[in-house]
């Protein structure tokens, strides 16, 4: 059975998407009107998400509770899913051959218009490898202000959010330069709390602009009054994001960050100061879909010590390509991602290729297969599962 586990690959651990099987009972609608497969997003879906959960073509029957008060939107029904994955992995390399991780990710999801352009969105960890583990995505978001396609959202989200979704990949193996932080930076582009806005513009091109903490999901506890921050420094990062629709072809991005951050240990005076630049360019060619990041960044003092790691550069990549053959009336699916991080600092570099596919037993239960080769360490990592979403 492990050699078996081994050559077929590890489950899929892709986060919960923006849409739900709430929306499909909602609508009632197939999970296929928005995913692709799940949790995918079609463009159909992506327009969903960003119209504040609302379909623009249709109304939600019963959706509100007839209160007599025309000042009061109160949701009949509070909108919940769950997301179940379950999996059993092997790697060549670890004594621990073979594991059972069932369930690995359990989730309670809940999303929806509150009002009209007033929508929220947040999922929970009832269970994360054994424990409970709080809360990635929850932000409330105002959709259409000024009766432009501006939107806001406020809360909790992945500053890598506006480039490409980690919650929507279909693979175990994540976008690792989304993740990887240097030396002791607390920066990295995963989930941090802010606001994000983002506009769109009649030419296909959208503009987005985030604040956000920059410190992650980290906690820190003021010394001087014992108060309980989300920040641990007065500093914030900034995030600019631009990408064009170049005539329906592709989509071409660029992507800035910047943030200047402060050592958790007050009595040290140095502060790092960090910088991403980088491009992204996805297309859709027939059944076969591609996605390409690649990112440079900067930190000054990443490990806040003058005579240690001083301006630190670091590169990072991946490429995505998923060959789905029948669009939505397809029941199997392919992928491979290739994932590159090189830093001067070596312990952080990063090098392995992954190739995997999946079937759907229905829209919403789907058997995952995948084996990632890290071409660092020389070492093979692969598994099966099942993934549920309900």
């Amino acid at each position: 059975m492990a050699l078996l586990l081994t050559f077929f690959g590890v489950a899929l651990v892709s986060e919960s998407a923006l849409a739900i099987p709430a929306f499909a009972r909602k609508y009632r609608m197939s999970c296929t009107t928005c995913h692709a497969p799940f949790p995918r997003l079609k463009e159909y879906g992506d327009d969903f998400a960003g119209n504040g959960f609302q379909l623009s073509d249709q109304e939600a029957p019963g959706y509100y509770v007839k209160t007599g008060d025309e000042e009061l939107d109160l949701l009949r029904e509070f909108p919940l899913a769950v997301r179940l994955d379950m999996h059993a992995f092997a790697n060549t390399a670890r004594e621990q051959y073979a594991d059972f991780q069932a369930p690995y990710v359990m989730k309670l999801i809940s999303g929806g218009a509150l009002t009209k352009d007033i929508a929220y969105y947040f999922y929970s960890y009832l269970d994360e490898r054994g424990e409970v583990a709080g809360i990635d995505d929850a932000f409330v978001m105002f959709n259409n202000l000024f009766g432009q396609d501006l939107d806001l959202y406020a809360g909790q989200f992945s500053v890598s959010d506006p480039l490409f979704k980690s919650e929507l990949r279909l693979t175990y193996e994540n976008y690792w330069i989304y993740r990887t932080r240097i030396g002791d930076s607390q920066s990295r582009l995963s989930y941090d709390r802010g606001i994000m806005m983002t506009w769109g513009l009649p030419t296909g091109t959208d503009i987005i602009g985030e604040v956000v903490n920059g410190n992650g999901l980290a906690d820190a506890e003021s010394p001087a009054t014992g108060e309980f921050l989300f920040d641990n420094d007065a500093n914030k990062a900034y995030v600019l994001r631009v990408a064009q629709d170049v005539v329906g072809l592709f989509s071409l991005g660029g992507f800035y960050y910047y943030n200047k951050e402060e050592s958790l240990d007050e009595t040290i005076p140095y502060k790092n100061e960090v910088t991403y630049v980088g491009v992204d360019v996805s297309t859709e060619l027939g059944p076969l879909a591609l996605g390409v990041q690649y990112l440079m960044r900067d930190d000054t003092y990443p490990t806040f010590a003058q005579d240690a790691a001083k301006d630190v550069a670091t590169t990072g990549m991946f490429v995505e390509a998923i060959y789905w053959p029948h669009g939505d009336d397809s029941r199997w699916y392919a992928l491979a991602l290739y994932n590159n991080v090189d830093s001067d600092l070596d312990a952080f570099d990063y090098d392995a290729a992954t190739i995997g596919g999946g079937y759907l037993i229905k829209r919403n239960i789907r058997l995952v297969l995948e084996v990632t080769q890290d071409l660092l360490l020389e070492e093979t990592r692969g598994g099966m599962g099942l993934v549920f979403a309900f």
